[in-house]
C-alpha cells in the first residue's frame, strides 16, 4: 500500500511537472489533448480544464513519489481524489479530474504504455443534483423581443450588431444548441428551406434539429446583413464586426450585455437559453424521448436533469404507457 499523500494544493494543480520531471512524459499528455481536439473537437474550456486536471495529478504524482505511469494502481487514483476532495474541491470537478485520467490512460493504453486503465474503477464522490435555471415563458418572449424597435430598420454598424444579436439568441432559444454548436455553424448547415439546423455535438455526433419562426426571420434578417462583411469565401454563419468568426466568449458577453440593457432580473448565459428551451418543451409535449434527442444527449438521465423531471412525473409516464405496467381488468 503506497502511503497517503494529502497536499491540499492537489487538487489546485499549481505546479506543472511531470511525475519525474521528464519532457517525455509531459509530452504524452500534449500529445493526448491534440488528439482530443481532434477526434472529439474538444471545446478550448474543456481542454483547459483537463490540462489543469492533468497538472494537478502529476505534481501530485511527484510528491508520492511516483516516477512513471506504469507504477500507478487504482489505490492511487483514490487517494487523489479523497486528497482533491478534503482540500476542498468539490465532487462535480472531481469526477471530472478522473475522466480526465481515465481518458488520457486510455490514450496511454493505445500507444502502449499501459496495459490497463488504473482509473477505470474509481469513481468521485456523489455529487447533489442541482436543477438548472431557466427563463419562464413571458421573461424568455420579453428578453427576445427587447430591442426591436432599435434593430429594425439599421442604419449603422451597432444595429447590425443588434440583428446579428437577435438571431444568436433566437436560435439558441428555438433549436437548443450548445454555445460550441452554435459558435461552429457554417453556412450549409442552415437550411432556410428545410427550417432546420445540423449541428455537430459532444463526441462528434450530428444531429439535424428544427429552427422556429421567429428564429427564421431572424436568421433571414442578420444573413441579408452578414454578406456585406465578409469575404466571398467565409463560410461561418455568426461573425463580428471585421468579418471573422465569433468566438464563444464574444457570444457570452453579447448574451449578458442583451440581457442587462433589457433589464432581466437574473444572469444571462448562451445555455440559459438551451434549459428554457428543454424545459418548455417539456412542459408543452411531456415527451422526454423527443426532447432527449433534440437536445442530443446520449443518456436520458441527463435530460431529466435539464428539464427539472422529478420521480413522481416518471411514474406516471411508466404507470401510463409500460403495458406491463397496467392493471388488468377483470
Amino acid at each position: 500500500m503506497p502511503r497517503r499523500i494529502d497536499p491540499p494544493e492537489a487538487a489546485a494543480g499549481a505546479a506543472t511537472d511531470p511525475p519525474d520531471e521528464d519532457a517525455e512524459q509531459q509530452a504524452l499528455i500534449v500529445r493526448w489533448l491534440e488528439v482530443l481536439g481532434v477526434e472529439r473537437r474538444l471545446s478550448p474550456h474543456t481542454a483547459s480544464a483537463y490540462r489543469r486536471d492533468l497538472a494537478a495529478f502529476t505534481a501530485w504524482c511527484r510528491r508520492a513519489g511516483l516516477k512513471r505511469w506504469q507504477e500507478l494502481d487504482e489505490n492511487h487514483i483514490r487517494q487523489f481524489a479523497a486528497a482533491s476532495h478534503r482540500g476542498g474541491l468539490d465532487p462535480r470537478s472531481i469526477q471530472r479530474q478522473l475522466s480526465a485520467l481515465r481518458g488520457f490512460f486510455g490514450y496511454l493504453i493505445r500507444e502502449a504504455v499501459l496495459t490497463r486503465n488504473p482509473a477505470a474503477e474509481v469513481r468521485a464522490p456523489k455529487a447533489s443534483k442541482r436543477l438548472p435555471p431557466a427563463l419562464d415563458v413571458d421573461r424568455m418572449t420579453r428578453l427576445l423581443e427587447g430591442g426591436r424597435g432599435e434593430a429594425a430598420a439599421p442604419t449603422g454598424e451597432a444595429a447590425t450588431m443588434l440583428v446579428r444579436d437577435r438571431a444568436i439568441m433566437e436560435l439558441f432559444y428555438s433549436s437548443g444548441l450548445r454555445l460550441a454548436e452554435l459558435v461552429g455553424l457554417d453556412l450549409p448547415d442552415i437550411d432556410l428551406n428545410d427550417r432546420t439546423v445540423r449541428v455537430l455535438g459532444k463526441g462528434s455526433k450530428t444531429r439535424i434539429v428544427p429552427v422556429g419562426a421567429q428564429a427564421l426571420v431572424a436568421v433571414r434578417e442578420w444573413l441579408k446583413l452578414r454578406a456585406g462583411l465578409v469575404e466571398p469565401d467565409n463560410r461561418a454563419v455568426f461573425v463580428g464586426r471585421k468579418g471573422r468568426r465569433l468566438g464563444a466568449r464574444a457570444v457570452e458577453l453579447r448574451v449578458g450585455a442583451w440581457a442587462r440593457s433589457n433589464g432581466l432580473d437574473v444572469k444571462a448565459y448562451p445555455h440559459l437559453f438551451r434549459h428554457s428551451f428543454a424545459t418548455h418543451l417539456l412542459e408543452s409535449s411531456q415527451d422526454l424521448r423527443g426532447v432527449q434527442e433534440l437536445l442530443g444527449h446520449a443518456n436520458i438521465s441527463t435530460t431529466q436533469i435539464y428539464t427539472h423531471l422529478d420521480f413522481q412525473h416518471l411514474a406516471r409516464v411508466y404507470d401510463q404507457a409500460h403495458p406491463r405496467a397496467r392493471r388488468r381488468t377483470r
